[in-house]
């Protein structure tokens, strides 16, 4: 009988690829007076991944609260998606701003 030979692929990190964990960041919407809310809410559901009721739920609390908490990701994602918003927002000519925090 031949010998058993496993097949399963050896993956190993591509080199010079960072090999640890990003820290994670908390990602935090700010109220202003201009971006509506139904598009506010687009931006989280379609780049934040935010369900409806939740998106529904952060922006009013951004808008009577002056800002929310939206959600905690690894840094290069959370920047990812924070510039993907403010793209998304400038090209329709709202304010609309994210930042985030160390968590």
């Amino acid at each position: 009988m031949p010998a058993h030979t496993d097949t399963t692929p050896i993956i190993r990190p591509a080199p010079g690829r960072e090999t640890e964990l990003e820290p994670l960041y908390k990602v935090i919407i700010h109220n202003d007076d201009v971006t509506p809310m139904d598009f506010v809410v687009r931006i989280l559901a379609r780049i934040f991944f935010v369900s409806g009721p939740s998106a529904v739920q952060i922006m009013y609390t951004a808008h009577y609260s002056g800002s929310a908490y939206v959600q905690t990701l690894p840094r290069s994602e959370a920047q990812d998606r924070i510039n993907r918003a403010h793209f998304a927002a400038a090209l329709e000519g709202y304010p609309l701003h994210f930042t985030m925090e160390l968590e």
